[in-house]
């Protein structure tokens, strides 16, 4: 990372007594977080009986998740910048404990909705710590501890599943709620224990009007791309919501940029290097869920197809951990490349990187060990991209927007994947063979989604370009931190 103003060591007293904690604590807390991607995954087809309801009705303890992640993430994103980024991050944390309890107390579908809704709302934890450490941690340290805290989206969702699937089998499926209330707890202990208040805030009123026009906004497009298939991309249902989507989106957009106080700061978020990266962000997180869509049902299709592998749930999250243990890898990789040539080539790398994964996969796909390989690849391609994307933002963000900024890069990616499962389940569904009556994915389905995703990744390679060349970063490491830092204060730019 270049130009992202971070804390210096010396900057108001002491340096933070204990660094190396301070960034443990946060990724774990990341970790924890995006363990709530894939908690239920193991037990999805088992709702409707585990739940006595209608699986259309059940898919909903999916969708709530998403949902509520997507309003949340910028709105606890703008309030850390405003009241205290540790506060937020404990209030997170808070909600997904609790969220997890009312899972691990249900057996009937409203409170599983609730449950998921609310840990859904812990989303913004990443965003906030990366924040943290821009804020507390001594400048030689940002750059690879930020892309350590941003690799943490994908090393929890893909430790996840093996260890869902394995509690699933072997427990009873409240279990895997109380699991992750427990780990929660443990987070919020240690947030409490280790990681100090920043002292980097905006202050000011909170854009109440904002926060509900984006969250409407956000919804409707959310809702109509998770949902579309199901009841069907041209009925009035999904058009008049895609419609209200772009309708209530602009009227915010109008209502932001004259406001004094915006919940998102467009003119800072139309900046080229944020803008870019951004557009980038969506297509990163498109191709990164192409994989998690793809691997597992190819590993669990049935050998009869002539290209399943006819294993169990449990194998496929094996094959999907390795990727999460080579993200973590590659962080500090990412963070020296990122110093030596700067973010922008650190994310230009990565994109190739995933590209490649997937061209491989379409070319190996026959036996385990292949897509060991494939998911190992992809993920040190997510890793490079997912460790630039902090440094990107925050080298043209001040320090007082530094939480609201991360929050709206992470909401990209979220939208990346939102619209690759949308996308790669209209592939799927109408490129099928038959197979003892049912309808089951093709192997050209497969090659194709598998396109789709590398193609994504090249074009986060070719949007990457126009972001700003590395500039040299400003001489700041010797001015002191500010209690308060104005809202457009420069940041080493």
């Amino acid at each position: 990372m270049s130009d992202a103003l971070a804390r210096p060591a010396d900057a108001g007293g002491a340096a933070p007594p204990r660094p190396n904690a301070v960034v443990a604590v946060l990724a774990f807390g990341g970790i924890v977080v995006s363990l709530m991607q894939t908690l239920v995954i193991p037990i999805v087809p088992e709702l409707p009986k585990l739940l006595d309801a209608p699986a259309s009705d059940t898919a909903w303890a999916v969708t709530a998740t998403l949902l509520a992640a997507a309003v949340a993430t910028p709105v606890v994103g703008r309030l850390g910048d405003m009241f205290g980024k540790r506060r937020m991050l404990l209030i997170s944390i808070v909600m997904l404990v609790t969220g997890s309890v009312v899972c691990a107390l249900s057996d009937t579908l409203v409170p599983m909705i609730v449950g998921r809704a609310l840990q859904g709302l812990a989303s913004g934890v990443i965003p906030l710590g990366i924040s943290i450490m821009r804020d507390e941690l001594p400048a030689e340290r940002l750059a690879g501890s930020t892309a350590l805290m941003s690799a943490s989206l994908g090393v929890g969702g893909a430790l996840g599943l093996p260890t869902a699937a394995l509690i699933a089998d072997n427990f009873d499926w409240h279990v895997l709620f109380w699991a992750s209330a427990a780990m929660g707890a443990v987070a919020f202990v240690l947030v409490v224990a280790v990681v100090p208040e920043s002292r980097v805030r905006t202050g000011g009123r909170f854009d109440v009007v904002g926060a509900l026009g984006m969250a409407t906004g956000l919804v409707c497009l959310l809702l109509a791309i998770s949902k579309g298939a199901d009841w069907g991309w041209t009925s009035g249902t999904t058009l008049g919501l895609l419609a209200a989507a772009v309708l209530v989106l602009l009227a915010w957009g109008v209502f932001e940029l004259r406001t004094p106080q915006p919940l998102v700061d467009l003119r800072t978020t139309a900046r080229r290097q944020v803008l870019v990266t951004n557009l980038a962000s969506v297509a990163v997180g498109f191709s990164m869920f192409a994989m998690s869509l793809v691997l597992p049902q190819l590993i669990q299709l049935p050998e009869r197809t002539g290209y399943g592998l006819g294993a169990s749930l449990l194998t496929a999250g094996l094959v999907m951990a390795p990727s999460g243990l080579v993200m973590m890898a590659t962080a500090p990789v990412s963070a020296a490349v990122s110093k030596a040539k700067g973010p922008k080539v650190t994310l230009m790398i990565g994109a190739v990187i995933v590209a490649c994964g997937y061209g491989l996969n379409i070319v190996l796909m026959s036996q385990i060990w292949h897509l060991v390989l494939v998911s190992c690849v992809i993920g040190a391609g997510i890793g490079f991209t997912y460790g630039s994307m902090p440094a990107l933002i925050m080298g043209a963000v001040p320090a007082s927007e530094t939480a609201a900024a991360n929050s709206l890069n992470t909401l990209m990616r979220s939208i990346g994947t939102s619209v690759a499962s949308a996308i790669a389940g209209v592939i799927l569904s109408q490129m099928t063979i038959s197979l003892g009556g049912y309808a089951l994915p093709s192997e050209s389905g497969f090659k194709t989604v598998m396109a789709i995703g590398g193609g994504a990744a090249l074009l986060a390679f070719a949007i990457a370009a126009f972001i700003p060349g590395r500039r040299t970063p400003v001489a700041t490491a010797a001015a002191p931190a500010t209690a308060t830092e104005p809202a457009g204060a420069p940041s080493g730019k």
